[in-house]
């Protein structure tokens, strides 16, 4: 796949099913991970990889936090959530891991590391592999990252769902008029 094709054919795949990414599938997502862009090499971002079990694991632990929010929920509705990291054979929760710098803020970082899971979402969708960039509250939930081993200094930035895609719809083209102007800034208008 050529590159400028993969920028404007990319779409994430919500419907995922087995199997995962290869290892080698993998390690092309890891390396596309690292070329993110990164003010002062800081690599201010860290990948947590789960499969099979912890999949299972995650989904209680997703209950866990809910039922904390809410003790009311009925089991359908918890049985509905634990199966929500099972809508995917794989999935990499991508974290901002933020470090003191002076000429690098944390906006900044937080930028990098979306870069990074959008380098992985490419990669990914240039060998075939379905992925879906899911957030939510459980993002910011404190059972979910003390389980996921985020420390304070970090943030969850998304969870990637990766398998293989069930459908991948075709898109068409964007008007850019629609989101792009060009300045026209005077030299009086200070």
């Amino acid at each position: 796949m050529q590159a400028i094709e993969l920028l404007h054919q990319r779409v994430s795949s919500p419907q995922l099913e087995g199997p995962a990414p290869s290892a080698t599938q993998l390690e092309v997502m890891y390396q596309a991970a690292a070329r993110a862009p990164d003010h002062a090499c800081l690599r201010p971002w860290r990948i947590i990889v789960l499969d099979k079990e912890q999949l299972v694991a995650l989904g209680e632990v997703f209950v866990r936090a809910n039922v904390a929010k809410n003790p009311q929920l009925t089991e359908q509705q918890k049985k509905k959530i634990a199966a929500k990291p099972l809508r995917a054979p794989m999935i990499m929760t991508i974290v901002a891991h933020l470090k003191d710098h002076p000429k690098v803020p944390e906006i900044e970082q937080l930028i990098t590391a979306g870069c990074v899971a959008h380098a992985i979402e490419l990669a990914a969708f240039a060998q075939g592999v379905g992925a879906m960039w899911r957030s939510g509250g459980m993002m910011f939930d404190d059972l979910v990252k003390q389980s996921l081993g985020v420390q304070a200094n970090e943030q969850i930035i998304g969870f990637l769902y990766l398998g293989t895609a069930k459908k991948i719809r075709q898109v068409a083209a964007v008007d850019s008029s629609q989101f792009v102007s060009w300045a026209d800034i005077s030299s009086t208008a200070v």
